[in-house]
């Protein structure tokens, strides 16, 4: 099958998610080809992204190319129209759009050819807005244009039962729908691997953007009512810059008002290679933050043999198995969020149950292989449909 993955948001070569996928996808004997935006003059017309997988770069070539939300809407005319003449000299099998303007593009670029598209949003408009996400950039347009998008194409993949039910109220097909996470390599998150440093406490782990005051306030009121346990909170700018942020001294107040300064670690950013490590020296990943709607990092915790108390919404409902591989706690009960925590921690016999299960959970359900041979599988019925 000769696969289009149309991806004019994207930086392919730093998009994880994206190489992932399309990695497995050529895996599985397909010929894949990323279509996305070029970004600047020393950029070539095409380069291999991964074995069998090859990006075509459209567009005039501008370095200072705007990525938020309104400017990639605007170069929507000039992305789709050499998409569609790529297509017309070589017809792929199937489309697949990654986010929204991605999707305005493919259906452009596809509407004389007969081509299925299938659609991933990664994270609805009306979701963002509905999580207060900061900072909030959500426009009219997007509200307006995704369930247009999603009525139109052949086939919708949804990150998560929480964005299939939203897609439903905005009018897609059920019937359309398909539930598909956001895979993970298993290779690179697994339990064995180095381990980050740690002392003799208790470690909590935390990952979120220091902007999301509410959230981090309230895990570090959690903290204070968990005697001897750590906090390690990773996000934000490096560590070296942290005393600059703003987001970052309000929240340090916070841990001084609450006495628990010197169990909270401010970690700054974590890159990707150090954050295996870290989750590996958790003893629970606690999420509260509501800016990673597909679950992803809670499953990647998961894959590292971590269990993971989270809050009970988006992908993290469909990925933790509650009294399995972890805690769902309804979202903004800090007492009861510091009561579960206290009673895992005190049963060191049951958070090992729960490591090898959630290690388990997360390679057999969410392995790009896996993820690979679903999202195959609604490229076939939308082809077939399209037949």
């Amino acid at each position: 099958m000769k696969i289009a993955l149309v991806a004019q948001h994207s930086t392919p070569a730093e998009d994880t998610r994206l190489r992932g996928m399309s990695r497995s996808l050529a895996s599985n004997g397909h010929r894949v080809t990323v279509y996305a935006r070029r970004a600047g003059t020393a950029q070539p017309d095409t380069a291999e992204l991964e074995p069998g997988v090859q990006v075509e770069y459209i567009g005039p070539a501008d370095k200072h190319a705007r990525s938020d939300e309104s400017a990639l809407l605007a170069q929507v005319p000039a992305f789709s129209g050499p998409l569609s003449d790529r297509w017309h000299r070589q017809r792929p099998d199937v489309v697949h759009a990654l986010r929204w303007t991605s999707g305005l593009a493919a259906l452009a670029a596809a509407r004389d050819l007969r081509i299925p598209v299938v659609q991933s949003f990664d994270s609805l408009g009306v979701a963002e807005r509905r999580r207060h996400v900061m900072p909030c950039t959500v426009g009219t347009e997007r509200i307006r244009l995704e369930p247009a998008i999603g009525r139109t194409v052949n086939a919708v993949l949804a990150g998560s039962s929480d964005e299939k039910s939203d897609l439903t109220r905005l009018g897609v097909p059920r019937r359309s729908i398909k539930v598909v996470p956001c895979g993970i390599d298993t290779d690179e998150f697994s339990p064995e691997g180095p381990v980050a440093n740690r002392t003799g406490r208790p470690r909590l782990v935390t990952v979120a953007d220091l902007a999301d005051h509410d959230g981090l306030a309230m895990l570090l009121q959690v903290l204070s009512k968990v005697p001897g346990a750590e906090l390690v909170v990773a996000g934000g700018p490096p560590r070296a810059e942290l005393r600059g942020d703003l987001a970052y001294r309000r929240l340090a107040k916070v841990a001084d008002s609450l006495d628990v300064s010197t169990r909270v670690l401010f970690a700054g950013h974590v890159g990707r290679s150090a954050l295996p490590p870290l989750l590996r020296s958790a003893d629970l990943l606690v999420s509260v933050s509501d800016g990673d709607p597909s679950g992803t990092l809670a499953v990647q915790a998961m894959a590292c043999g971590t269990p993971v108390v989270a809050s009970a919404y988006g992908g993290q409902v469909d990925a933790v198995v509650d009294g399995t591989t972890g805690i769902l706690v309804p979202p903004g009960r800090p007492a009861l969020l510091a009561q579960r925590i206290r009673q895992l921690l005190a049963h060191p016999m049951l958070l090992e149950g729960y490591s090898v299960a959630a290690a388990d959970r997360a390679k057999s359900r969410y392995s790009w292989d896996r993820i690979a041979q679903e999202t195959l599988a609604v490229y076939d019925r939308a082809v077939d449909l399209a037949a």
